[in-house]
């Protein structure tokens, strides 16, 4: 049966970093720093960046990215992380992800701007863009996923939305040890949490905590 998974990162205070216009830096100022150890792994290395050296930090870190990228059928984004706001007028921006995204699976974007095109990549990534319910797209997302996981991929209102709504079968969260003060409030609206998800932690070697709450037997 199929799960759905998020995954988010935040710092110590319970921020994460805010999108920014423009496609520099198109997750924000603080996104670096708050993904660091993560982008250090061995598997993000490989799938993000294409470093086949085997080159990259494992432990606990690595575990974590390992999982991120097994057995996801499907994903689910927000416009903001496909970056619709970078260039929201412009019908041949393909967002910021490349020429190869590193998803190789469908993606479905949720955007008021729909209906567009969809978008086929390389890989195995094709972005379709939806306007309707939350539970209508992940209806179809699972469909697409053929029996793997749909993730939810952000950004952080989007996995609040599905949250709320009660549809998150796994969420995991990666906590910097960093105090941004400042940026998008991961917890907000999220009271109760660990009374329908069992909450475990881990903290890895860069002092990363990661949190998780998982709900048994599913929706």
């Amino acid at each position: 049966m199929s799960r759905v998974r998020i995954d988010l990162f935040s710092s110590l205070d319970g921020y994460t970093a805010a999108p920014e216009p423009g496609d520099d830096n198109p997750m924000g100022e603080d996104w670096g720093p708050l993904t660091a150890a993560y982008a250090a792994t061995r598997t993000f290395r490989r799938m993000v960046f294409g470093d086949t050296s085997g080159e990259g930090t494992t432990g606990v870190d690595e575990d974590f990215a390992a999982e991120f990228f097994t057995g996801v059928g499907a994903e689910i984004m927000g416009a903001a992380m496909f970056g619709l706001h970078a260039y929201p007028d412009d019908p041949d921006w393909k967002g910021w992800w490349g020429e190869r995204p590193p998803f190789g699976s469908p993606v479905y974007v949720l955007t008021n701007s729909a209906p567009r095109p969809s978008i086929p990549m390389d890989g195995g990534t094709t972005f379709h863009f939806r306007s309707g319910d939350i539970r209508e797209v992940l209806a179809e997302a699972t469909a697409a996923a053929g029996g793997l996981d749909v993730r939810v991929g952000g950004g952080v209102r989007t996995a609040q939305e599905f949250l709320r709504a009660g549809l998150v079968d796994e969420l995991h969260v990666a906590i910097a040890p960093i105090v941004l003060g400042r940026g998008t409030k991961v917890w907000d609206d999220l009271r109760g949490l660990e009374h329908t998800h069992t909450v475990a932690t881990k903290v890895a070697e860069s002092g990363t905590i990661h949190v998780t709450f998982t709900r048994e037997g599913g929706r």
